[in-house]
């Protein structure tokens, strides 16, 4: 795992000092070695966390003659089957390692033959000399970040914004037109960033970069086709590839770990790991503490389980720094114990492995279709799934329009066209609720309804509602909130966060998968958990869901957290985006305890934090660790 960062732009002539100080910005990224590759027309920089090949896997690598060069992030696990074919093809390999796979792949095969060959997760940029070309592929889910800026003739693109900020033809500013979708969906949902004119290259996309023009090319897609396989055997698939998976995913030259949660998503990759080190975390308090199930379970495999607990203090002196190192605001709670979780890890190993991506590809979400725990509404529902899609779509109809009673919700999510309710699995405030707080100029934006409906034009000929909602999560809350918080928090703290849910050979399995095997009466993600099942105690795979529970409305209701968020909202800049009286009525509403708007609050407050930090205080936050619990600890 690495940071990579590159700049093409002609006018600079002394392009060194340059590209070291964008490396120097992202050093958490590689803290091991760096290293560059400088002519007139591009510089690349590259920082180094050693995984694999320790001593001969530096970069930038180039080829034999020196006239393509590479600088690359992630990982490729089955470089060593296509190392083996390149060599017998003529190649003539420096190292060990995977990138130099990807530099010689690229010479065999070109950017769209290499891509299909490869499995793994990757952002990689390769100048080729000759051509006069830059290329740059991310890898099929995004889980790894490629960002990029072309303003007239400098073109920037890295793996963190923050490094763009020391180049000196970047023009910091905000990106107005963000702000009003964030408060919808807790993440920076346009194609554009918080930052103006810097954009992310898609998930599943590479990018061309010849005479100043920039092409982007789409070269992989999830397609969700229903296969007849029975239910055992489904299971059966879905145990193969995901403990292939897992096997894949343990390549390394230094220990492995894994994060480890209540939940059945980490426990399955625990189980099938078996690695020697579990990590997992919560808070001082009992409802939010995962440590608890993750200790019973270590204990029940055998393995060593490392916990800790996050005070109130930690998370509210460390949220500037968990925003720094996000590059844009994510009011996802979740942020802050895996900050915390991924620092502690650190202690122990390089590399661990998450859960990530299970929920979107295996229908685990309760917005797909579980928001009762009525035994008999869930049958019934089941039942209406199965009707004609007209039928289904005027029962929804009816539905929407009668007086609310339990089991309602989820009765009309289960007939009703996706496209007509749901925007992804975060929902803050609705678009007229946030046009009531911002300031008139921020209230100009993109529509919710048009973000989305993008990725629901792709797949309007789909008959099953779930299959449209999974796709949207897929290419919009799960690469800008999921795997962005997942990559930038984890390198942080100098880590390797792998994700064995989101490797090709598992998508593939997981887009054959009828919906009736994933919900039904009994359980969302249904056919995951009887694999997991498998190698789980008994009963474990049921388990509910809590996703890092984050105490948010305790601390938002206790005093000394409320008066800190108090006092960013009275900050006279804060008018400059908002309506104050309105924003500090709905802090001061919950803090009361007369309403529960610990999301909208947090949302408000995430957002304000990351904008001082990035455009008042301009420097990078210190870690503040808490005094107190230290001497508890002692």
């Amino acid at each position: 795992m690495c940071g990579i960062i590159a700049f093409a732009d002609k006018t600079i002539l002394n392009k060194k000092p340059v590209i070291n100080n964008m490396m120097d910005m992202i050093k958490h990224r590689g803290p091991n070695s760096s290293g560059e590759y400088i002519n007139d027309n591009v510089a690349l920089g590259f920082r180094r966390l050693s995984i694999i090949d320790l001593k001969g896997g530096s970069q930038p690598i180039l080829n034999e003659d020196g006239t393509v060069a590479i600088i690359f992030n992630g990982e490729i696990y089955n470089f060593q089957s296509i190392r083996k074919d390149l060599i017998a093809a003529g190649h003539v390999f420096k190292t060990h390692s995977d990138t130099e796979v990807l530099l010689h792949g690229y010479e065999e095969y070109g950017m769209d033959e290499l891509l299909k060959k490869i499995r793994g997760m990757f952002a990689f940029l390769i100048w080729d000399d000759n051509k006069k070309e830059m290329f740059g592929a991310r890898d099929f889910f995004g889980i790894k970040p490629m960002y990029y800026y072309h303003d007239g003739d400098t073109f920037i693109v890295g793996s963190e914004i923050k490094a763009f900020l020391k180049h000196p033809k970047f023009k910091k500013q905000l990106n107005k037109e963000a702000l009003k979708p964030y408060l919808t969906f807790q993440y920076s949902a346009l194609d554009e960033t918080f930052f103006k004119g810097v954009y992310r290259i898609p998930e599943g996309h590479y990018f061309t970069l010849k005479d100043n023009k920039l092409t982007i090319k789409k070269y992989w897609d999830m397609d969700f086709k229903a296969n007849n396989l029975s239910f055992e055997d489904t299971v059966a698939a879905i145990d193969k590839s995901v403990s292939e998976s897992v096997d894949a995913h343990r390549i390394s030259d230094v220990e492995v770990g894994s994060l480890l949660s209540s939940g059945v998503d980490s426990s399955y990759i625990t189980a099938l790991l078996r690695p020697e080190h579990t990590f997992s975390i919560g808070f001082d308090n009992k409802k939010y503490h995962e440590g608890v199930a993750a200790k019973e379970l270590s204990d029940k495999l055998g393995l060593d389980n490392t916990s800790d607990i996050v005070t109130e203090k930690e998370a509210l002196d460390n949220f500037p720094l968990i925003q720094y190192h996000l590059d844009e605001p994510d009011s996802n709670p979740s942020c802050v114990p895996l900050y915390f979780l991924t620092k502690l890890a650190h202690k122990d190993v390089t590399v661990i492995l998450s859960g990530e991506g299970a929920d979107e590809l295996f229908a685990g979400y309760a917005n797909y279709g579980f928001h009762t725990r009525s035994h008999a509404i869930r049958v019934f529902a089941d039942g209406l799934r199965k009707l004609p899609k007209g039928v289904k779509y005027t029962i929804a109809h009816g539905l929407k329009k009668m007086p609310n009673f339990h089991g309602r919700l989820h009765l009309y999510e289960s007939t009703a066209p996706a496209e007509e309710f749901f925007i992804g699995e975060a929902l803050v405030f609705h678009e007229g609720q946030a046009d009531k707080i911002l300031q008139p100029e921020f209230r100009q934006s993109e529509s919710v309804r048009d973000i989305v409906t993008a990725s629901y034009k792709k797949v309007r000929h789909y008959d099953d509602e779930v299959k449209k909602m999974q796709y949207l999560d897929i290419h919009q809350f799960m690469p800008k909130d999921i795997l962005l918080k997942a990559d930038k928090l984890s390198m942080a703290n100098s880590m390797e966060l792998r994700v064995p849910f989101l490797d090709k050979e598992v998508a593939k399995v997981a887009a054959g998968i009828p919906t009736k095997y994933l919900i039904n009466s009994h359980n969302s993600k249904y056919a995951l958990r009887e694999a997991a099942n498998r190698h789980l105690p008994e009963e474990w795979a049921s388990r509910e869901k809590l996703g890092f529970p984050v105490p948010v409305k305790q601390w938002l209701e206790d005093e000394p957290f409320y008066k800190t968020v108090r006092k960013m909202f009275e900050q006279d800049w804060v008018k400059e985006f908002f309506d104050q009286d309105a924003i500090l009525d709905i802090l001061d509403r919950t803090y009361r305890q007369e309403s529960d708007d610990r999301r909208k609050v947090w949302t408000i407050y995430t957002f304000l934090v990351w904008y001082k930090v990035y455009f008042i205080d301009d420097e990078v936050p210190h870690y503040n660790a808490d005094s107190s619990k230290e001497k508890l600890e002692a």
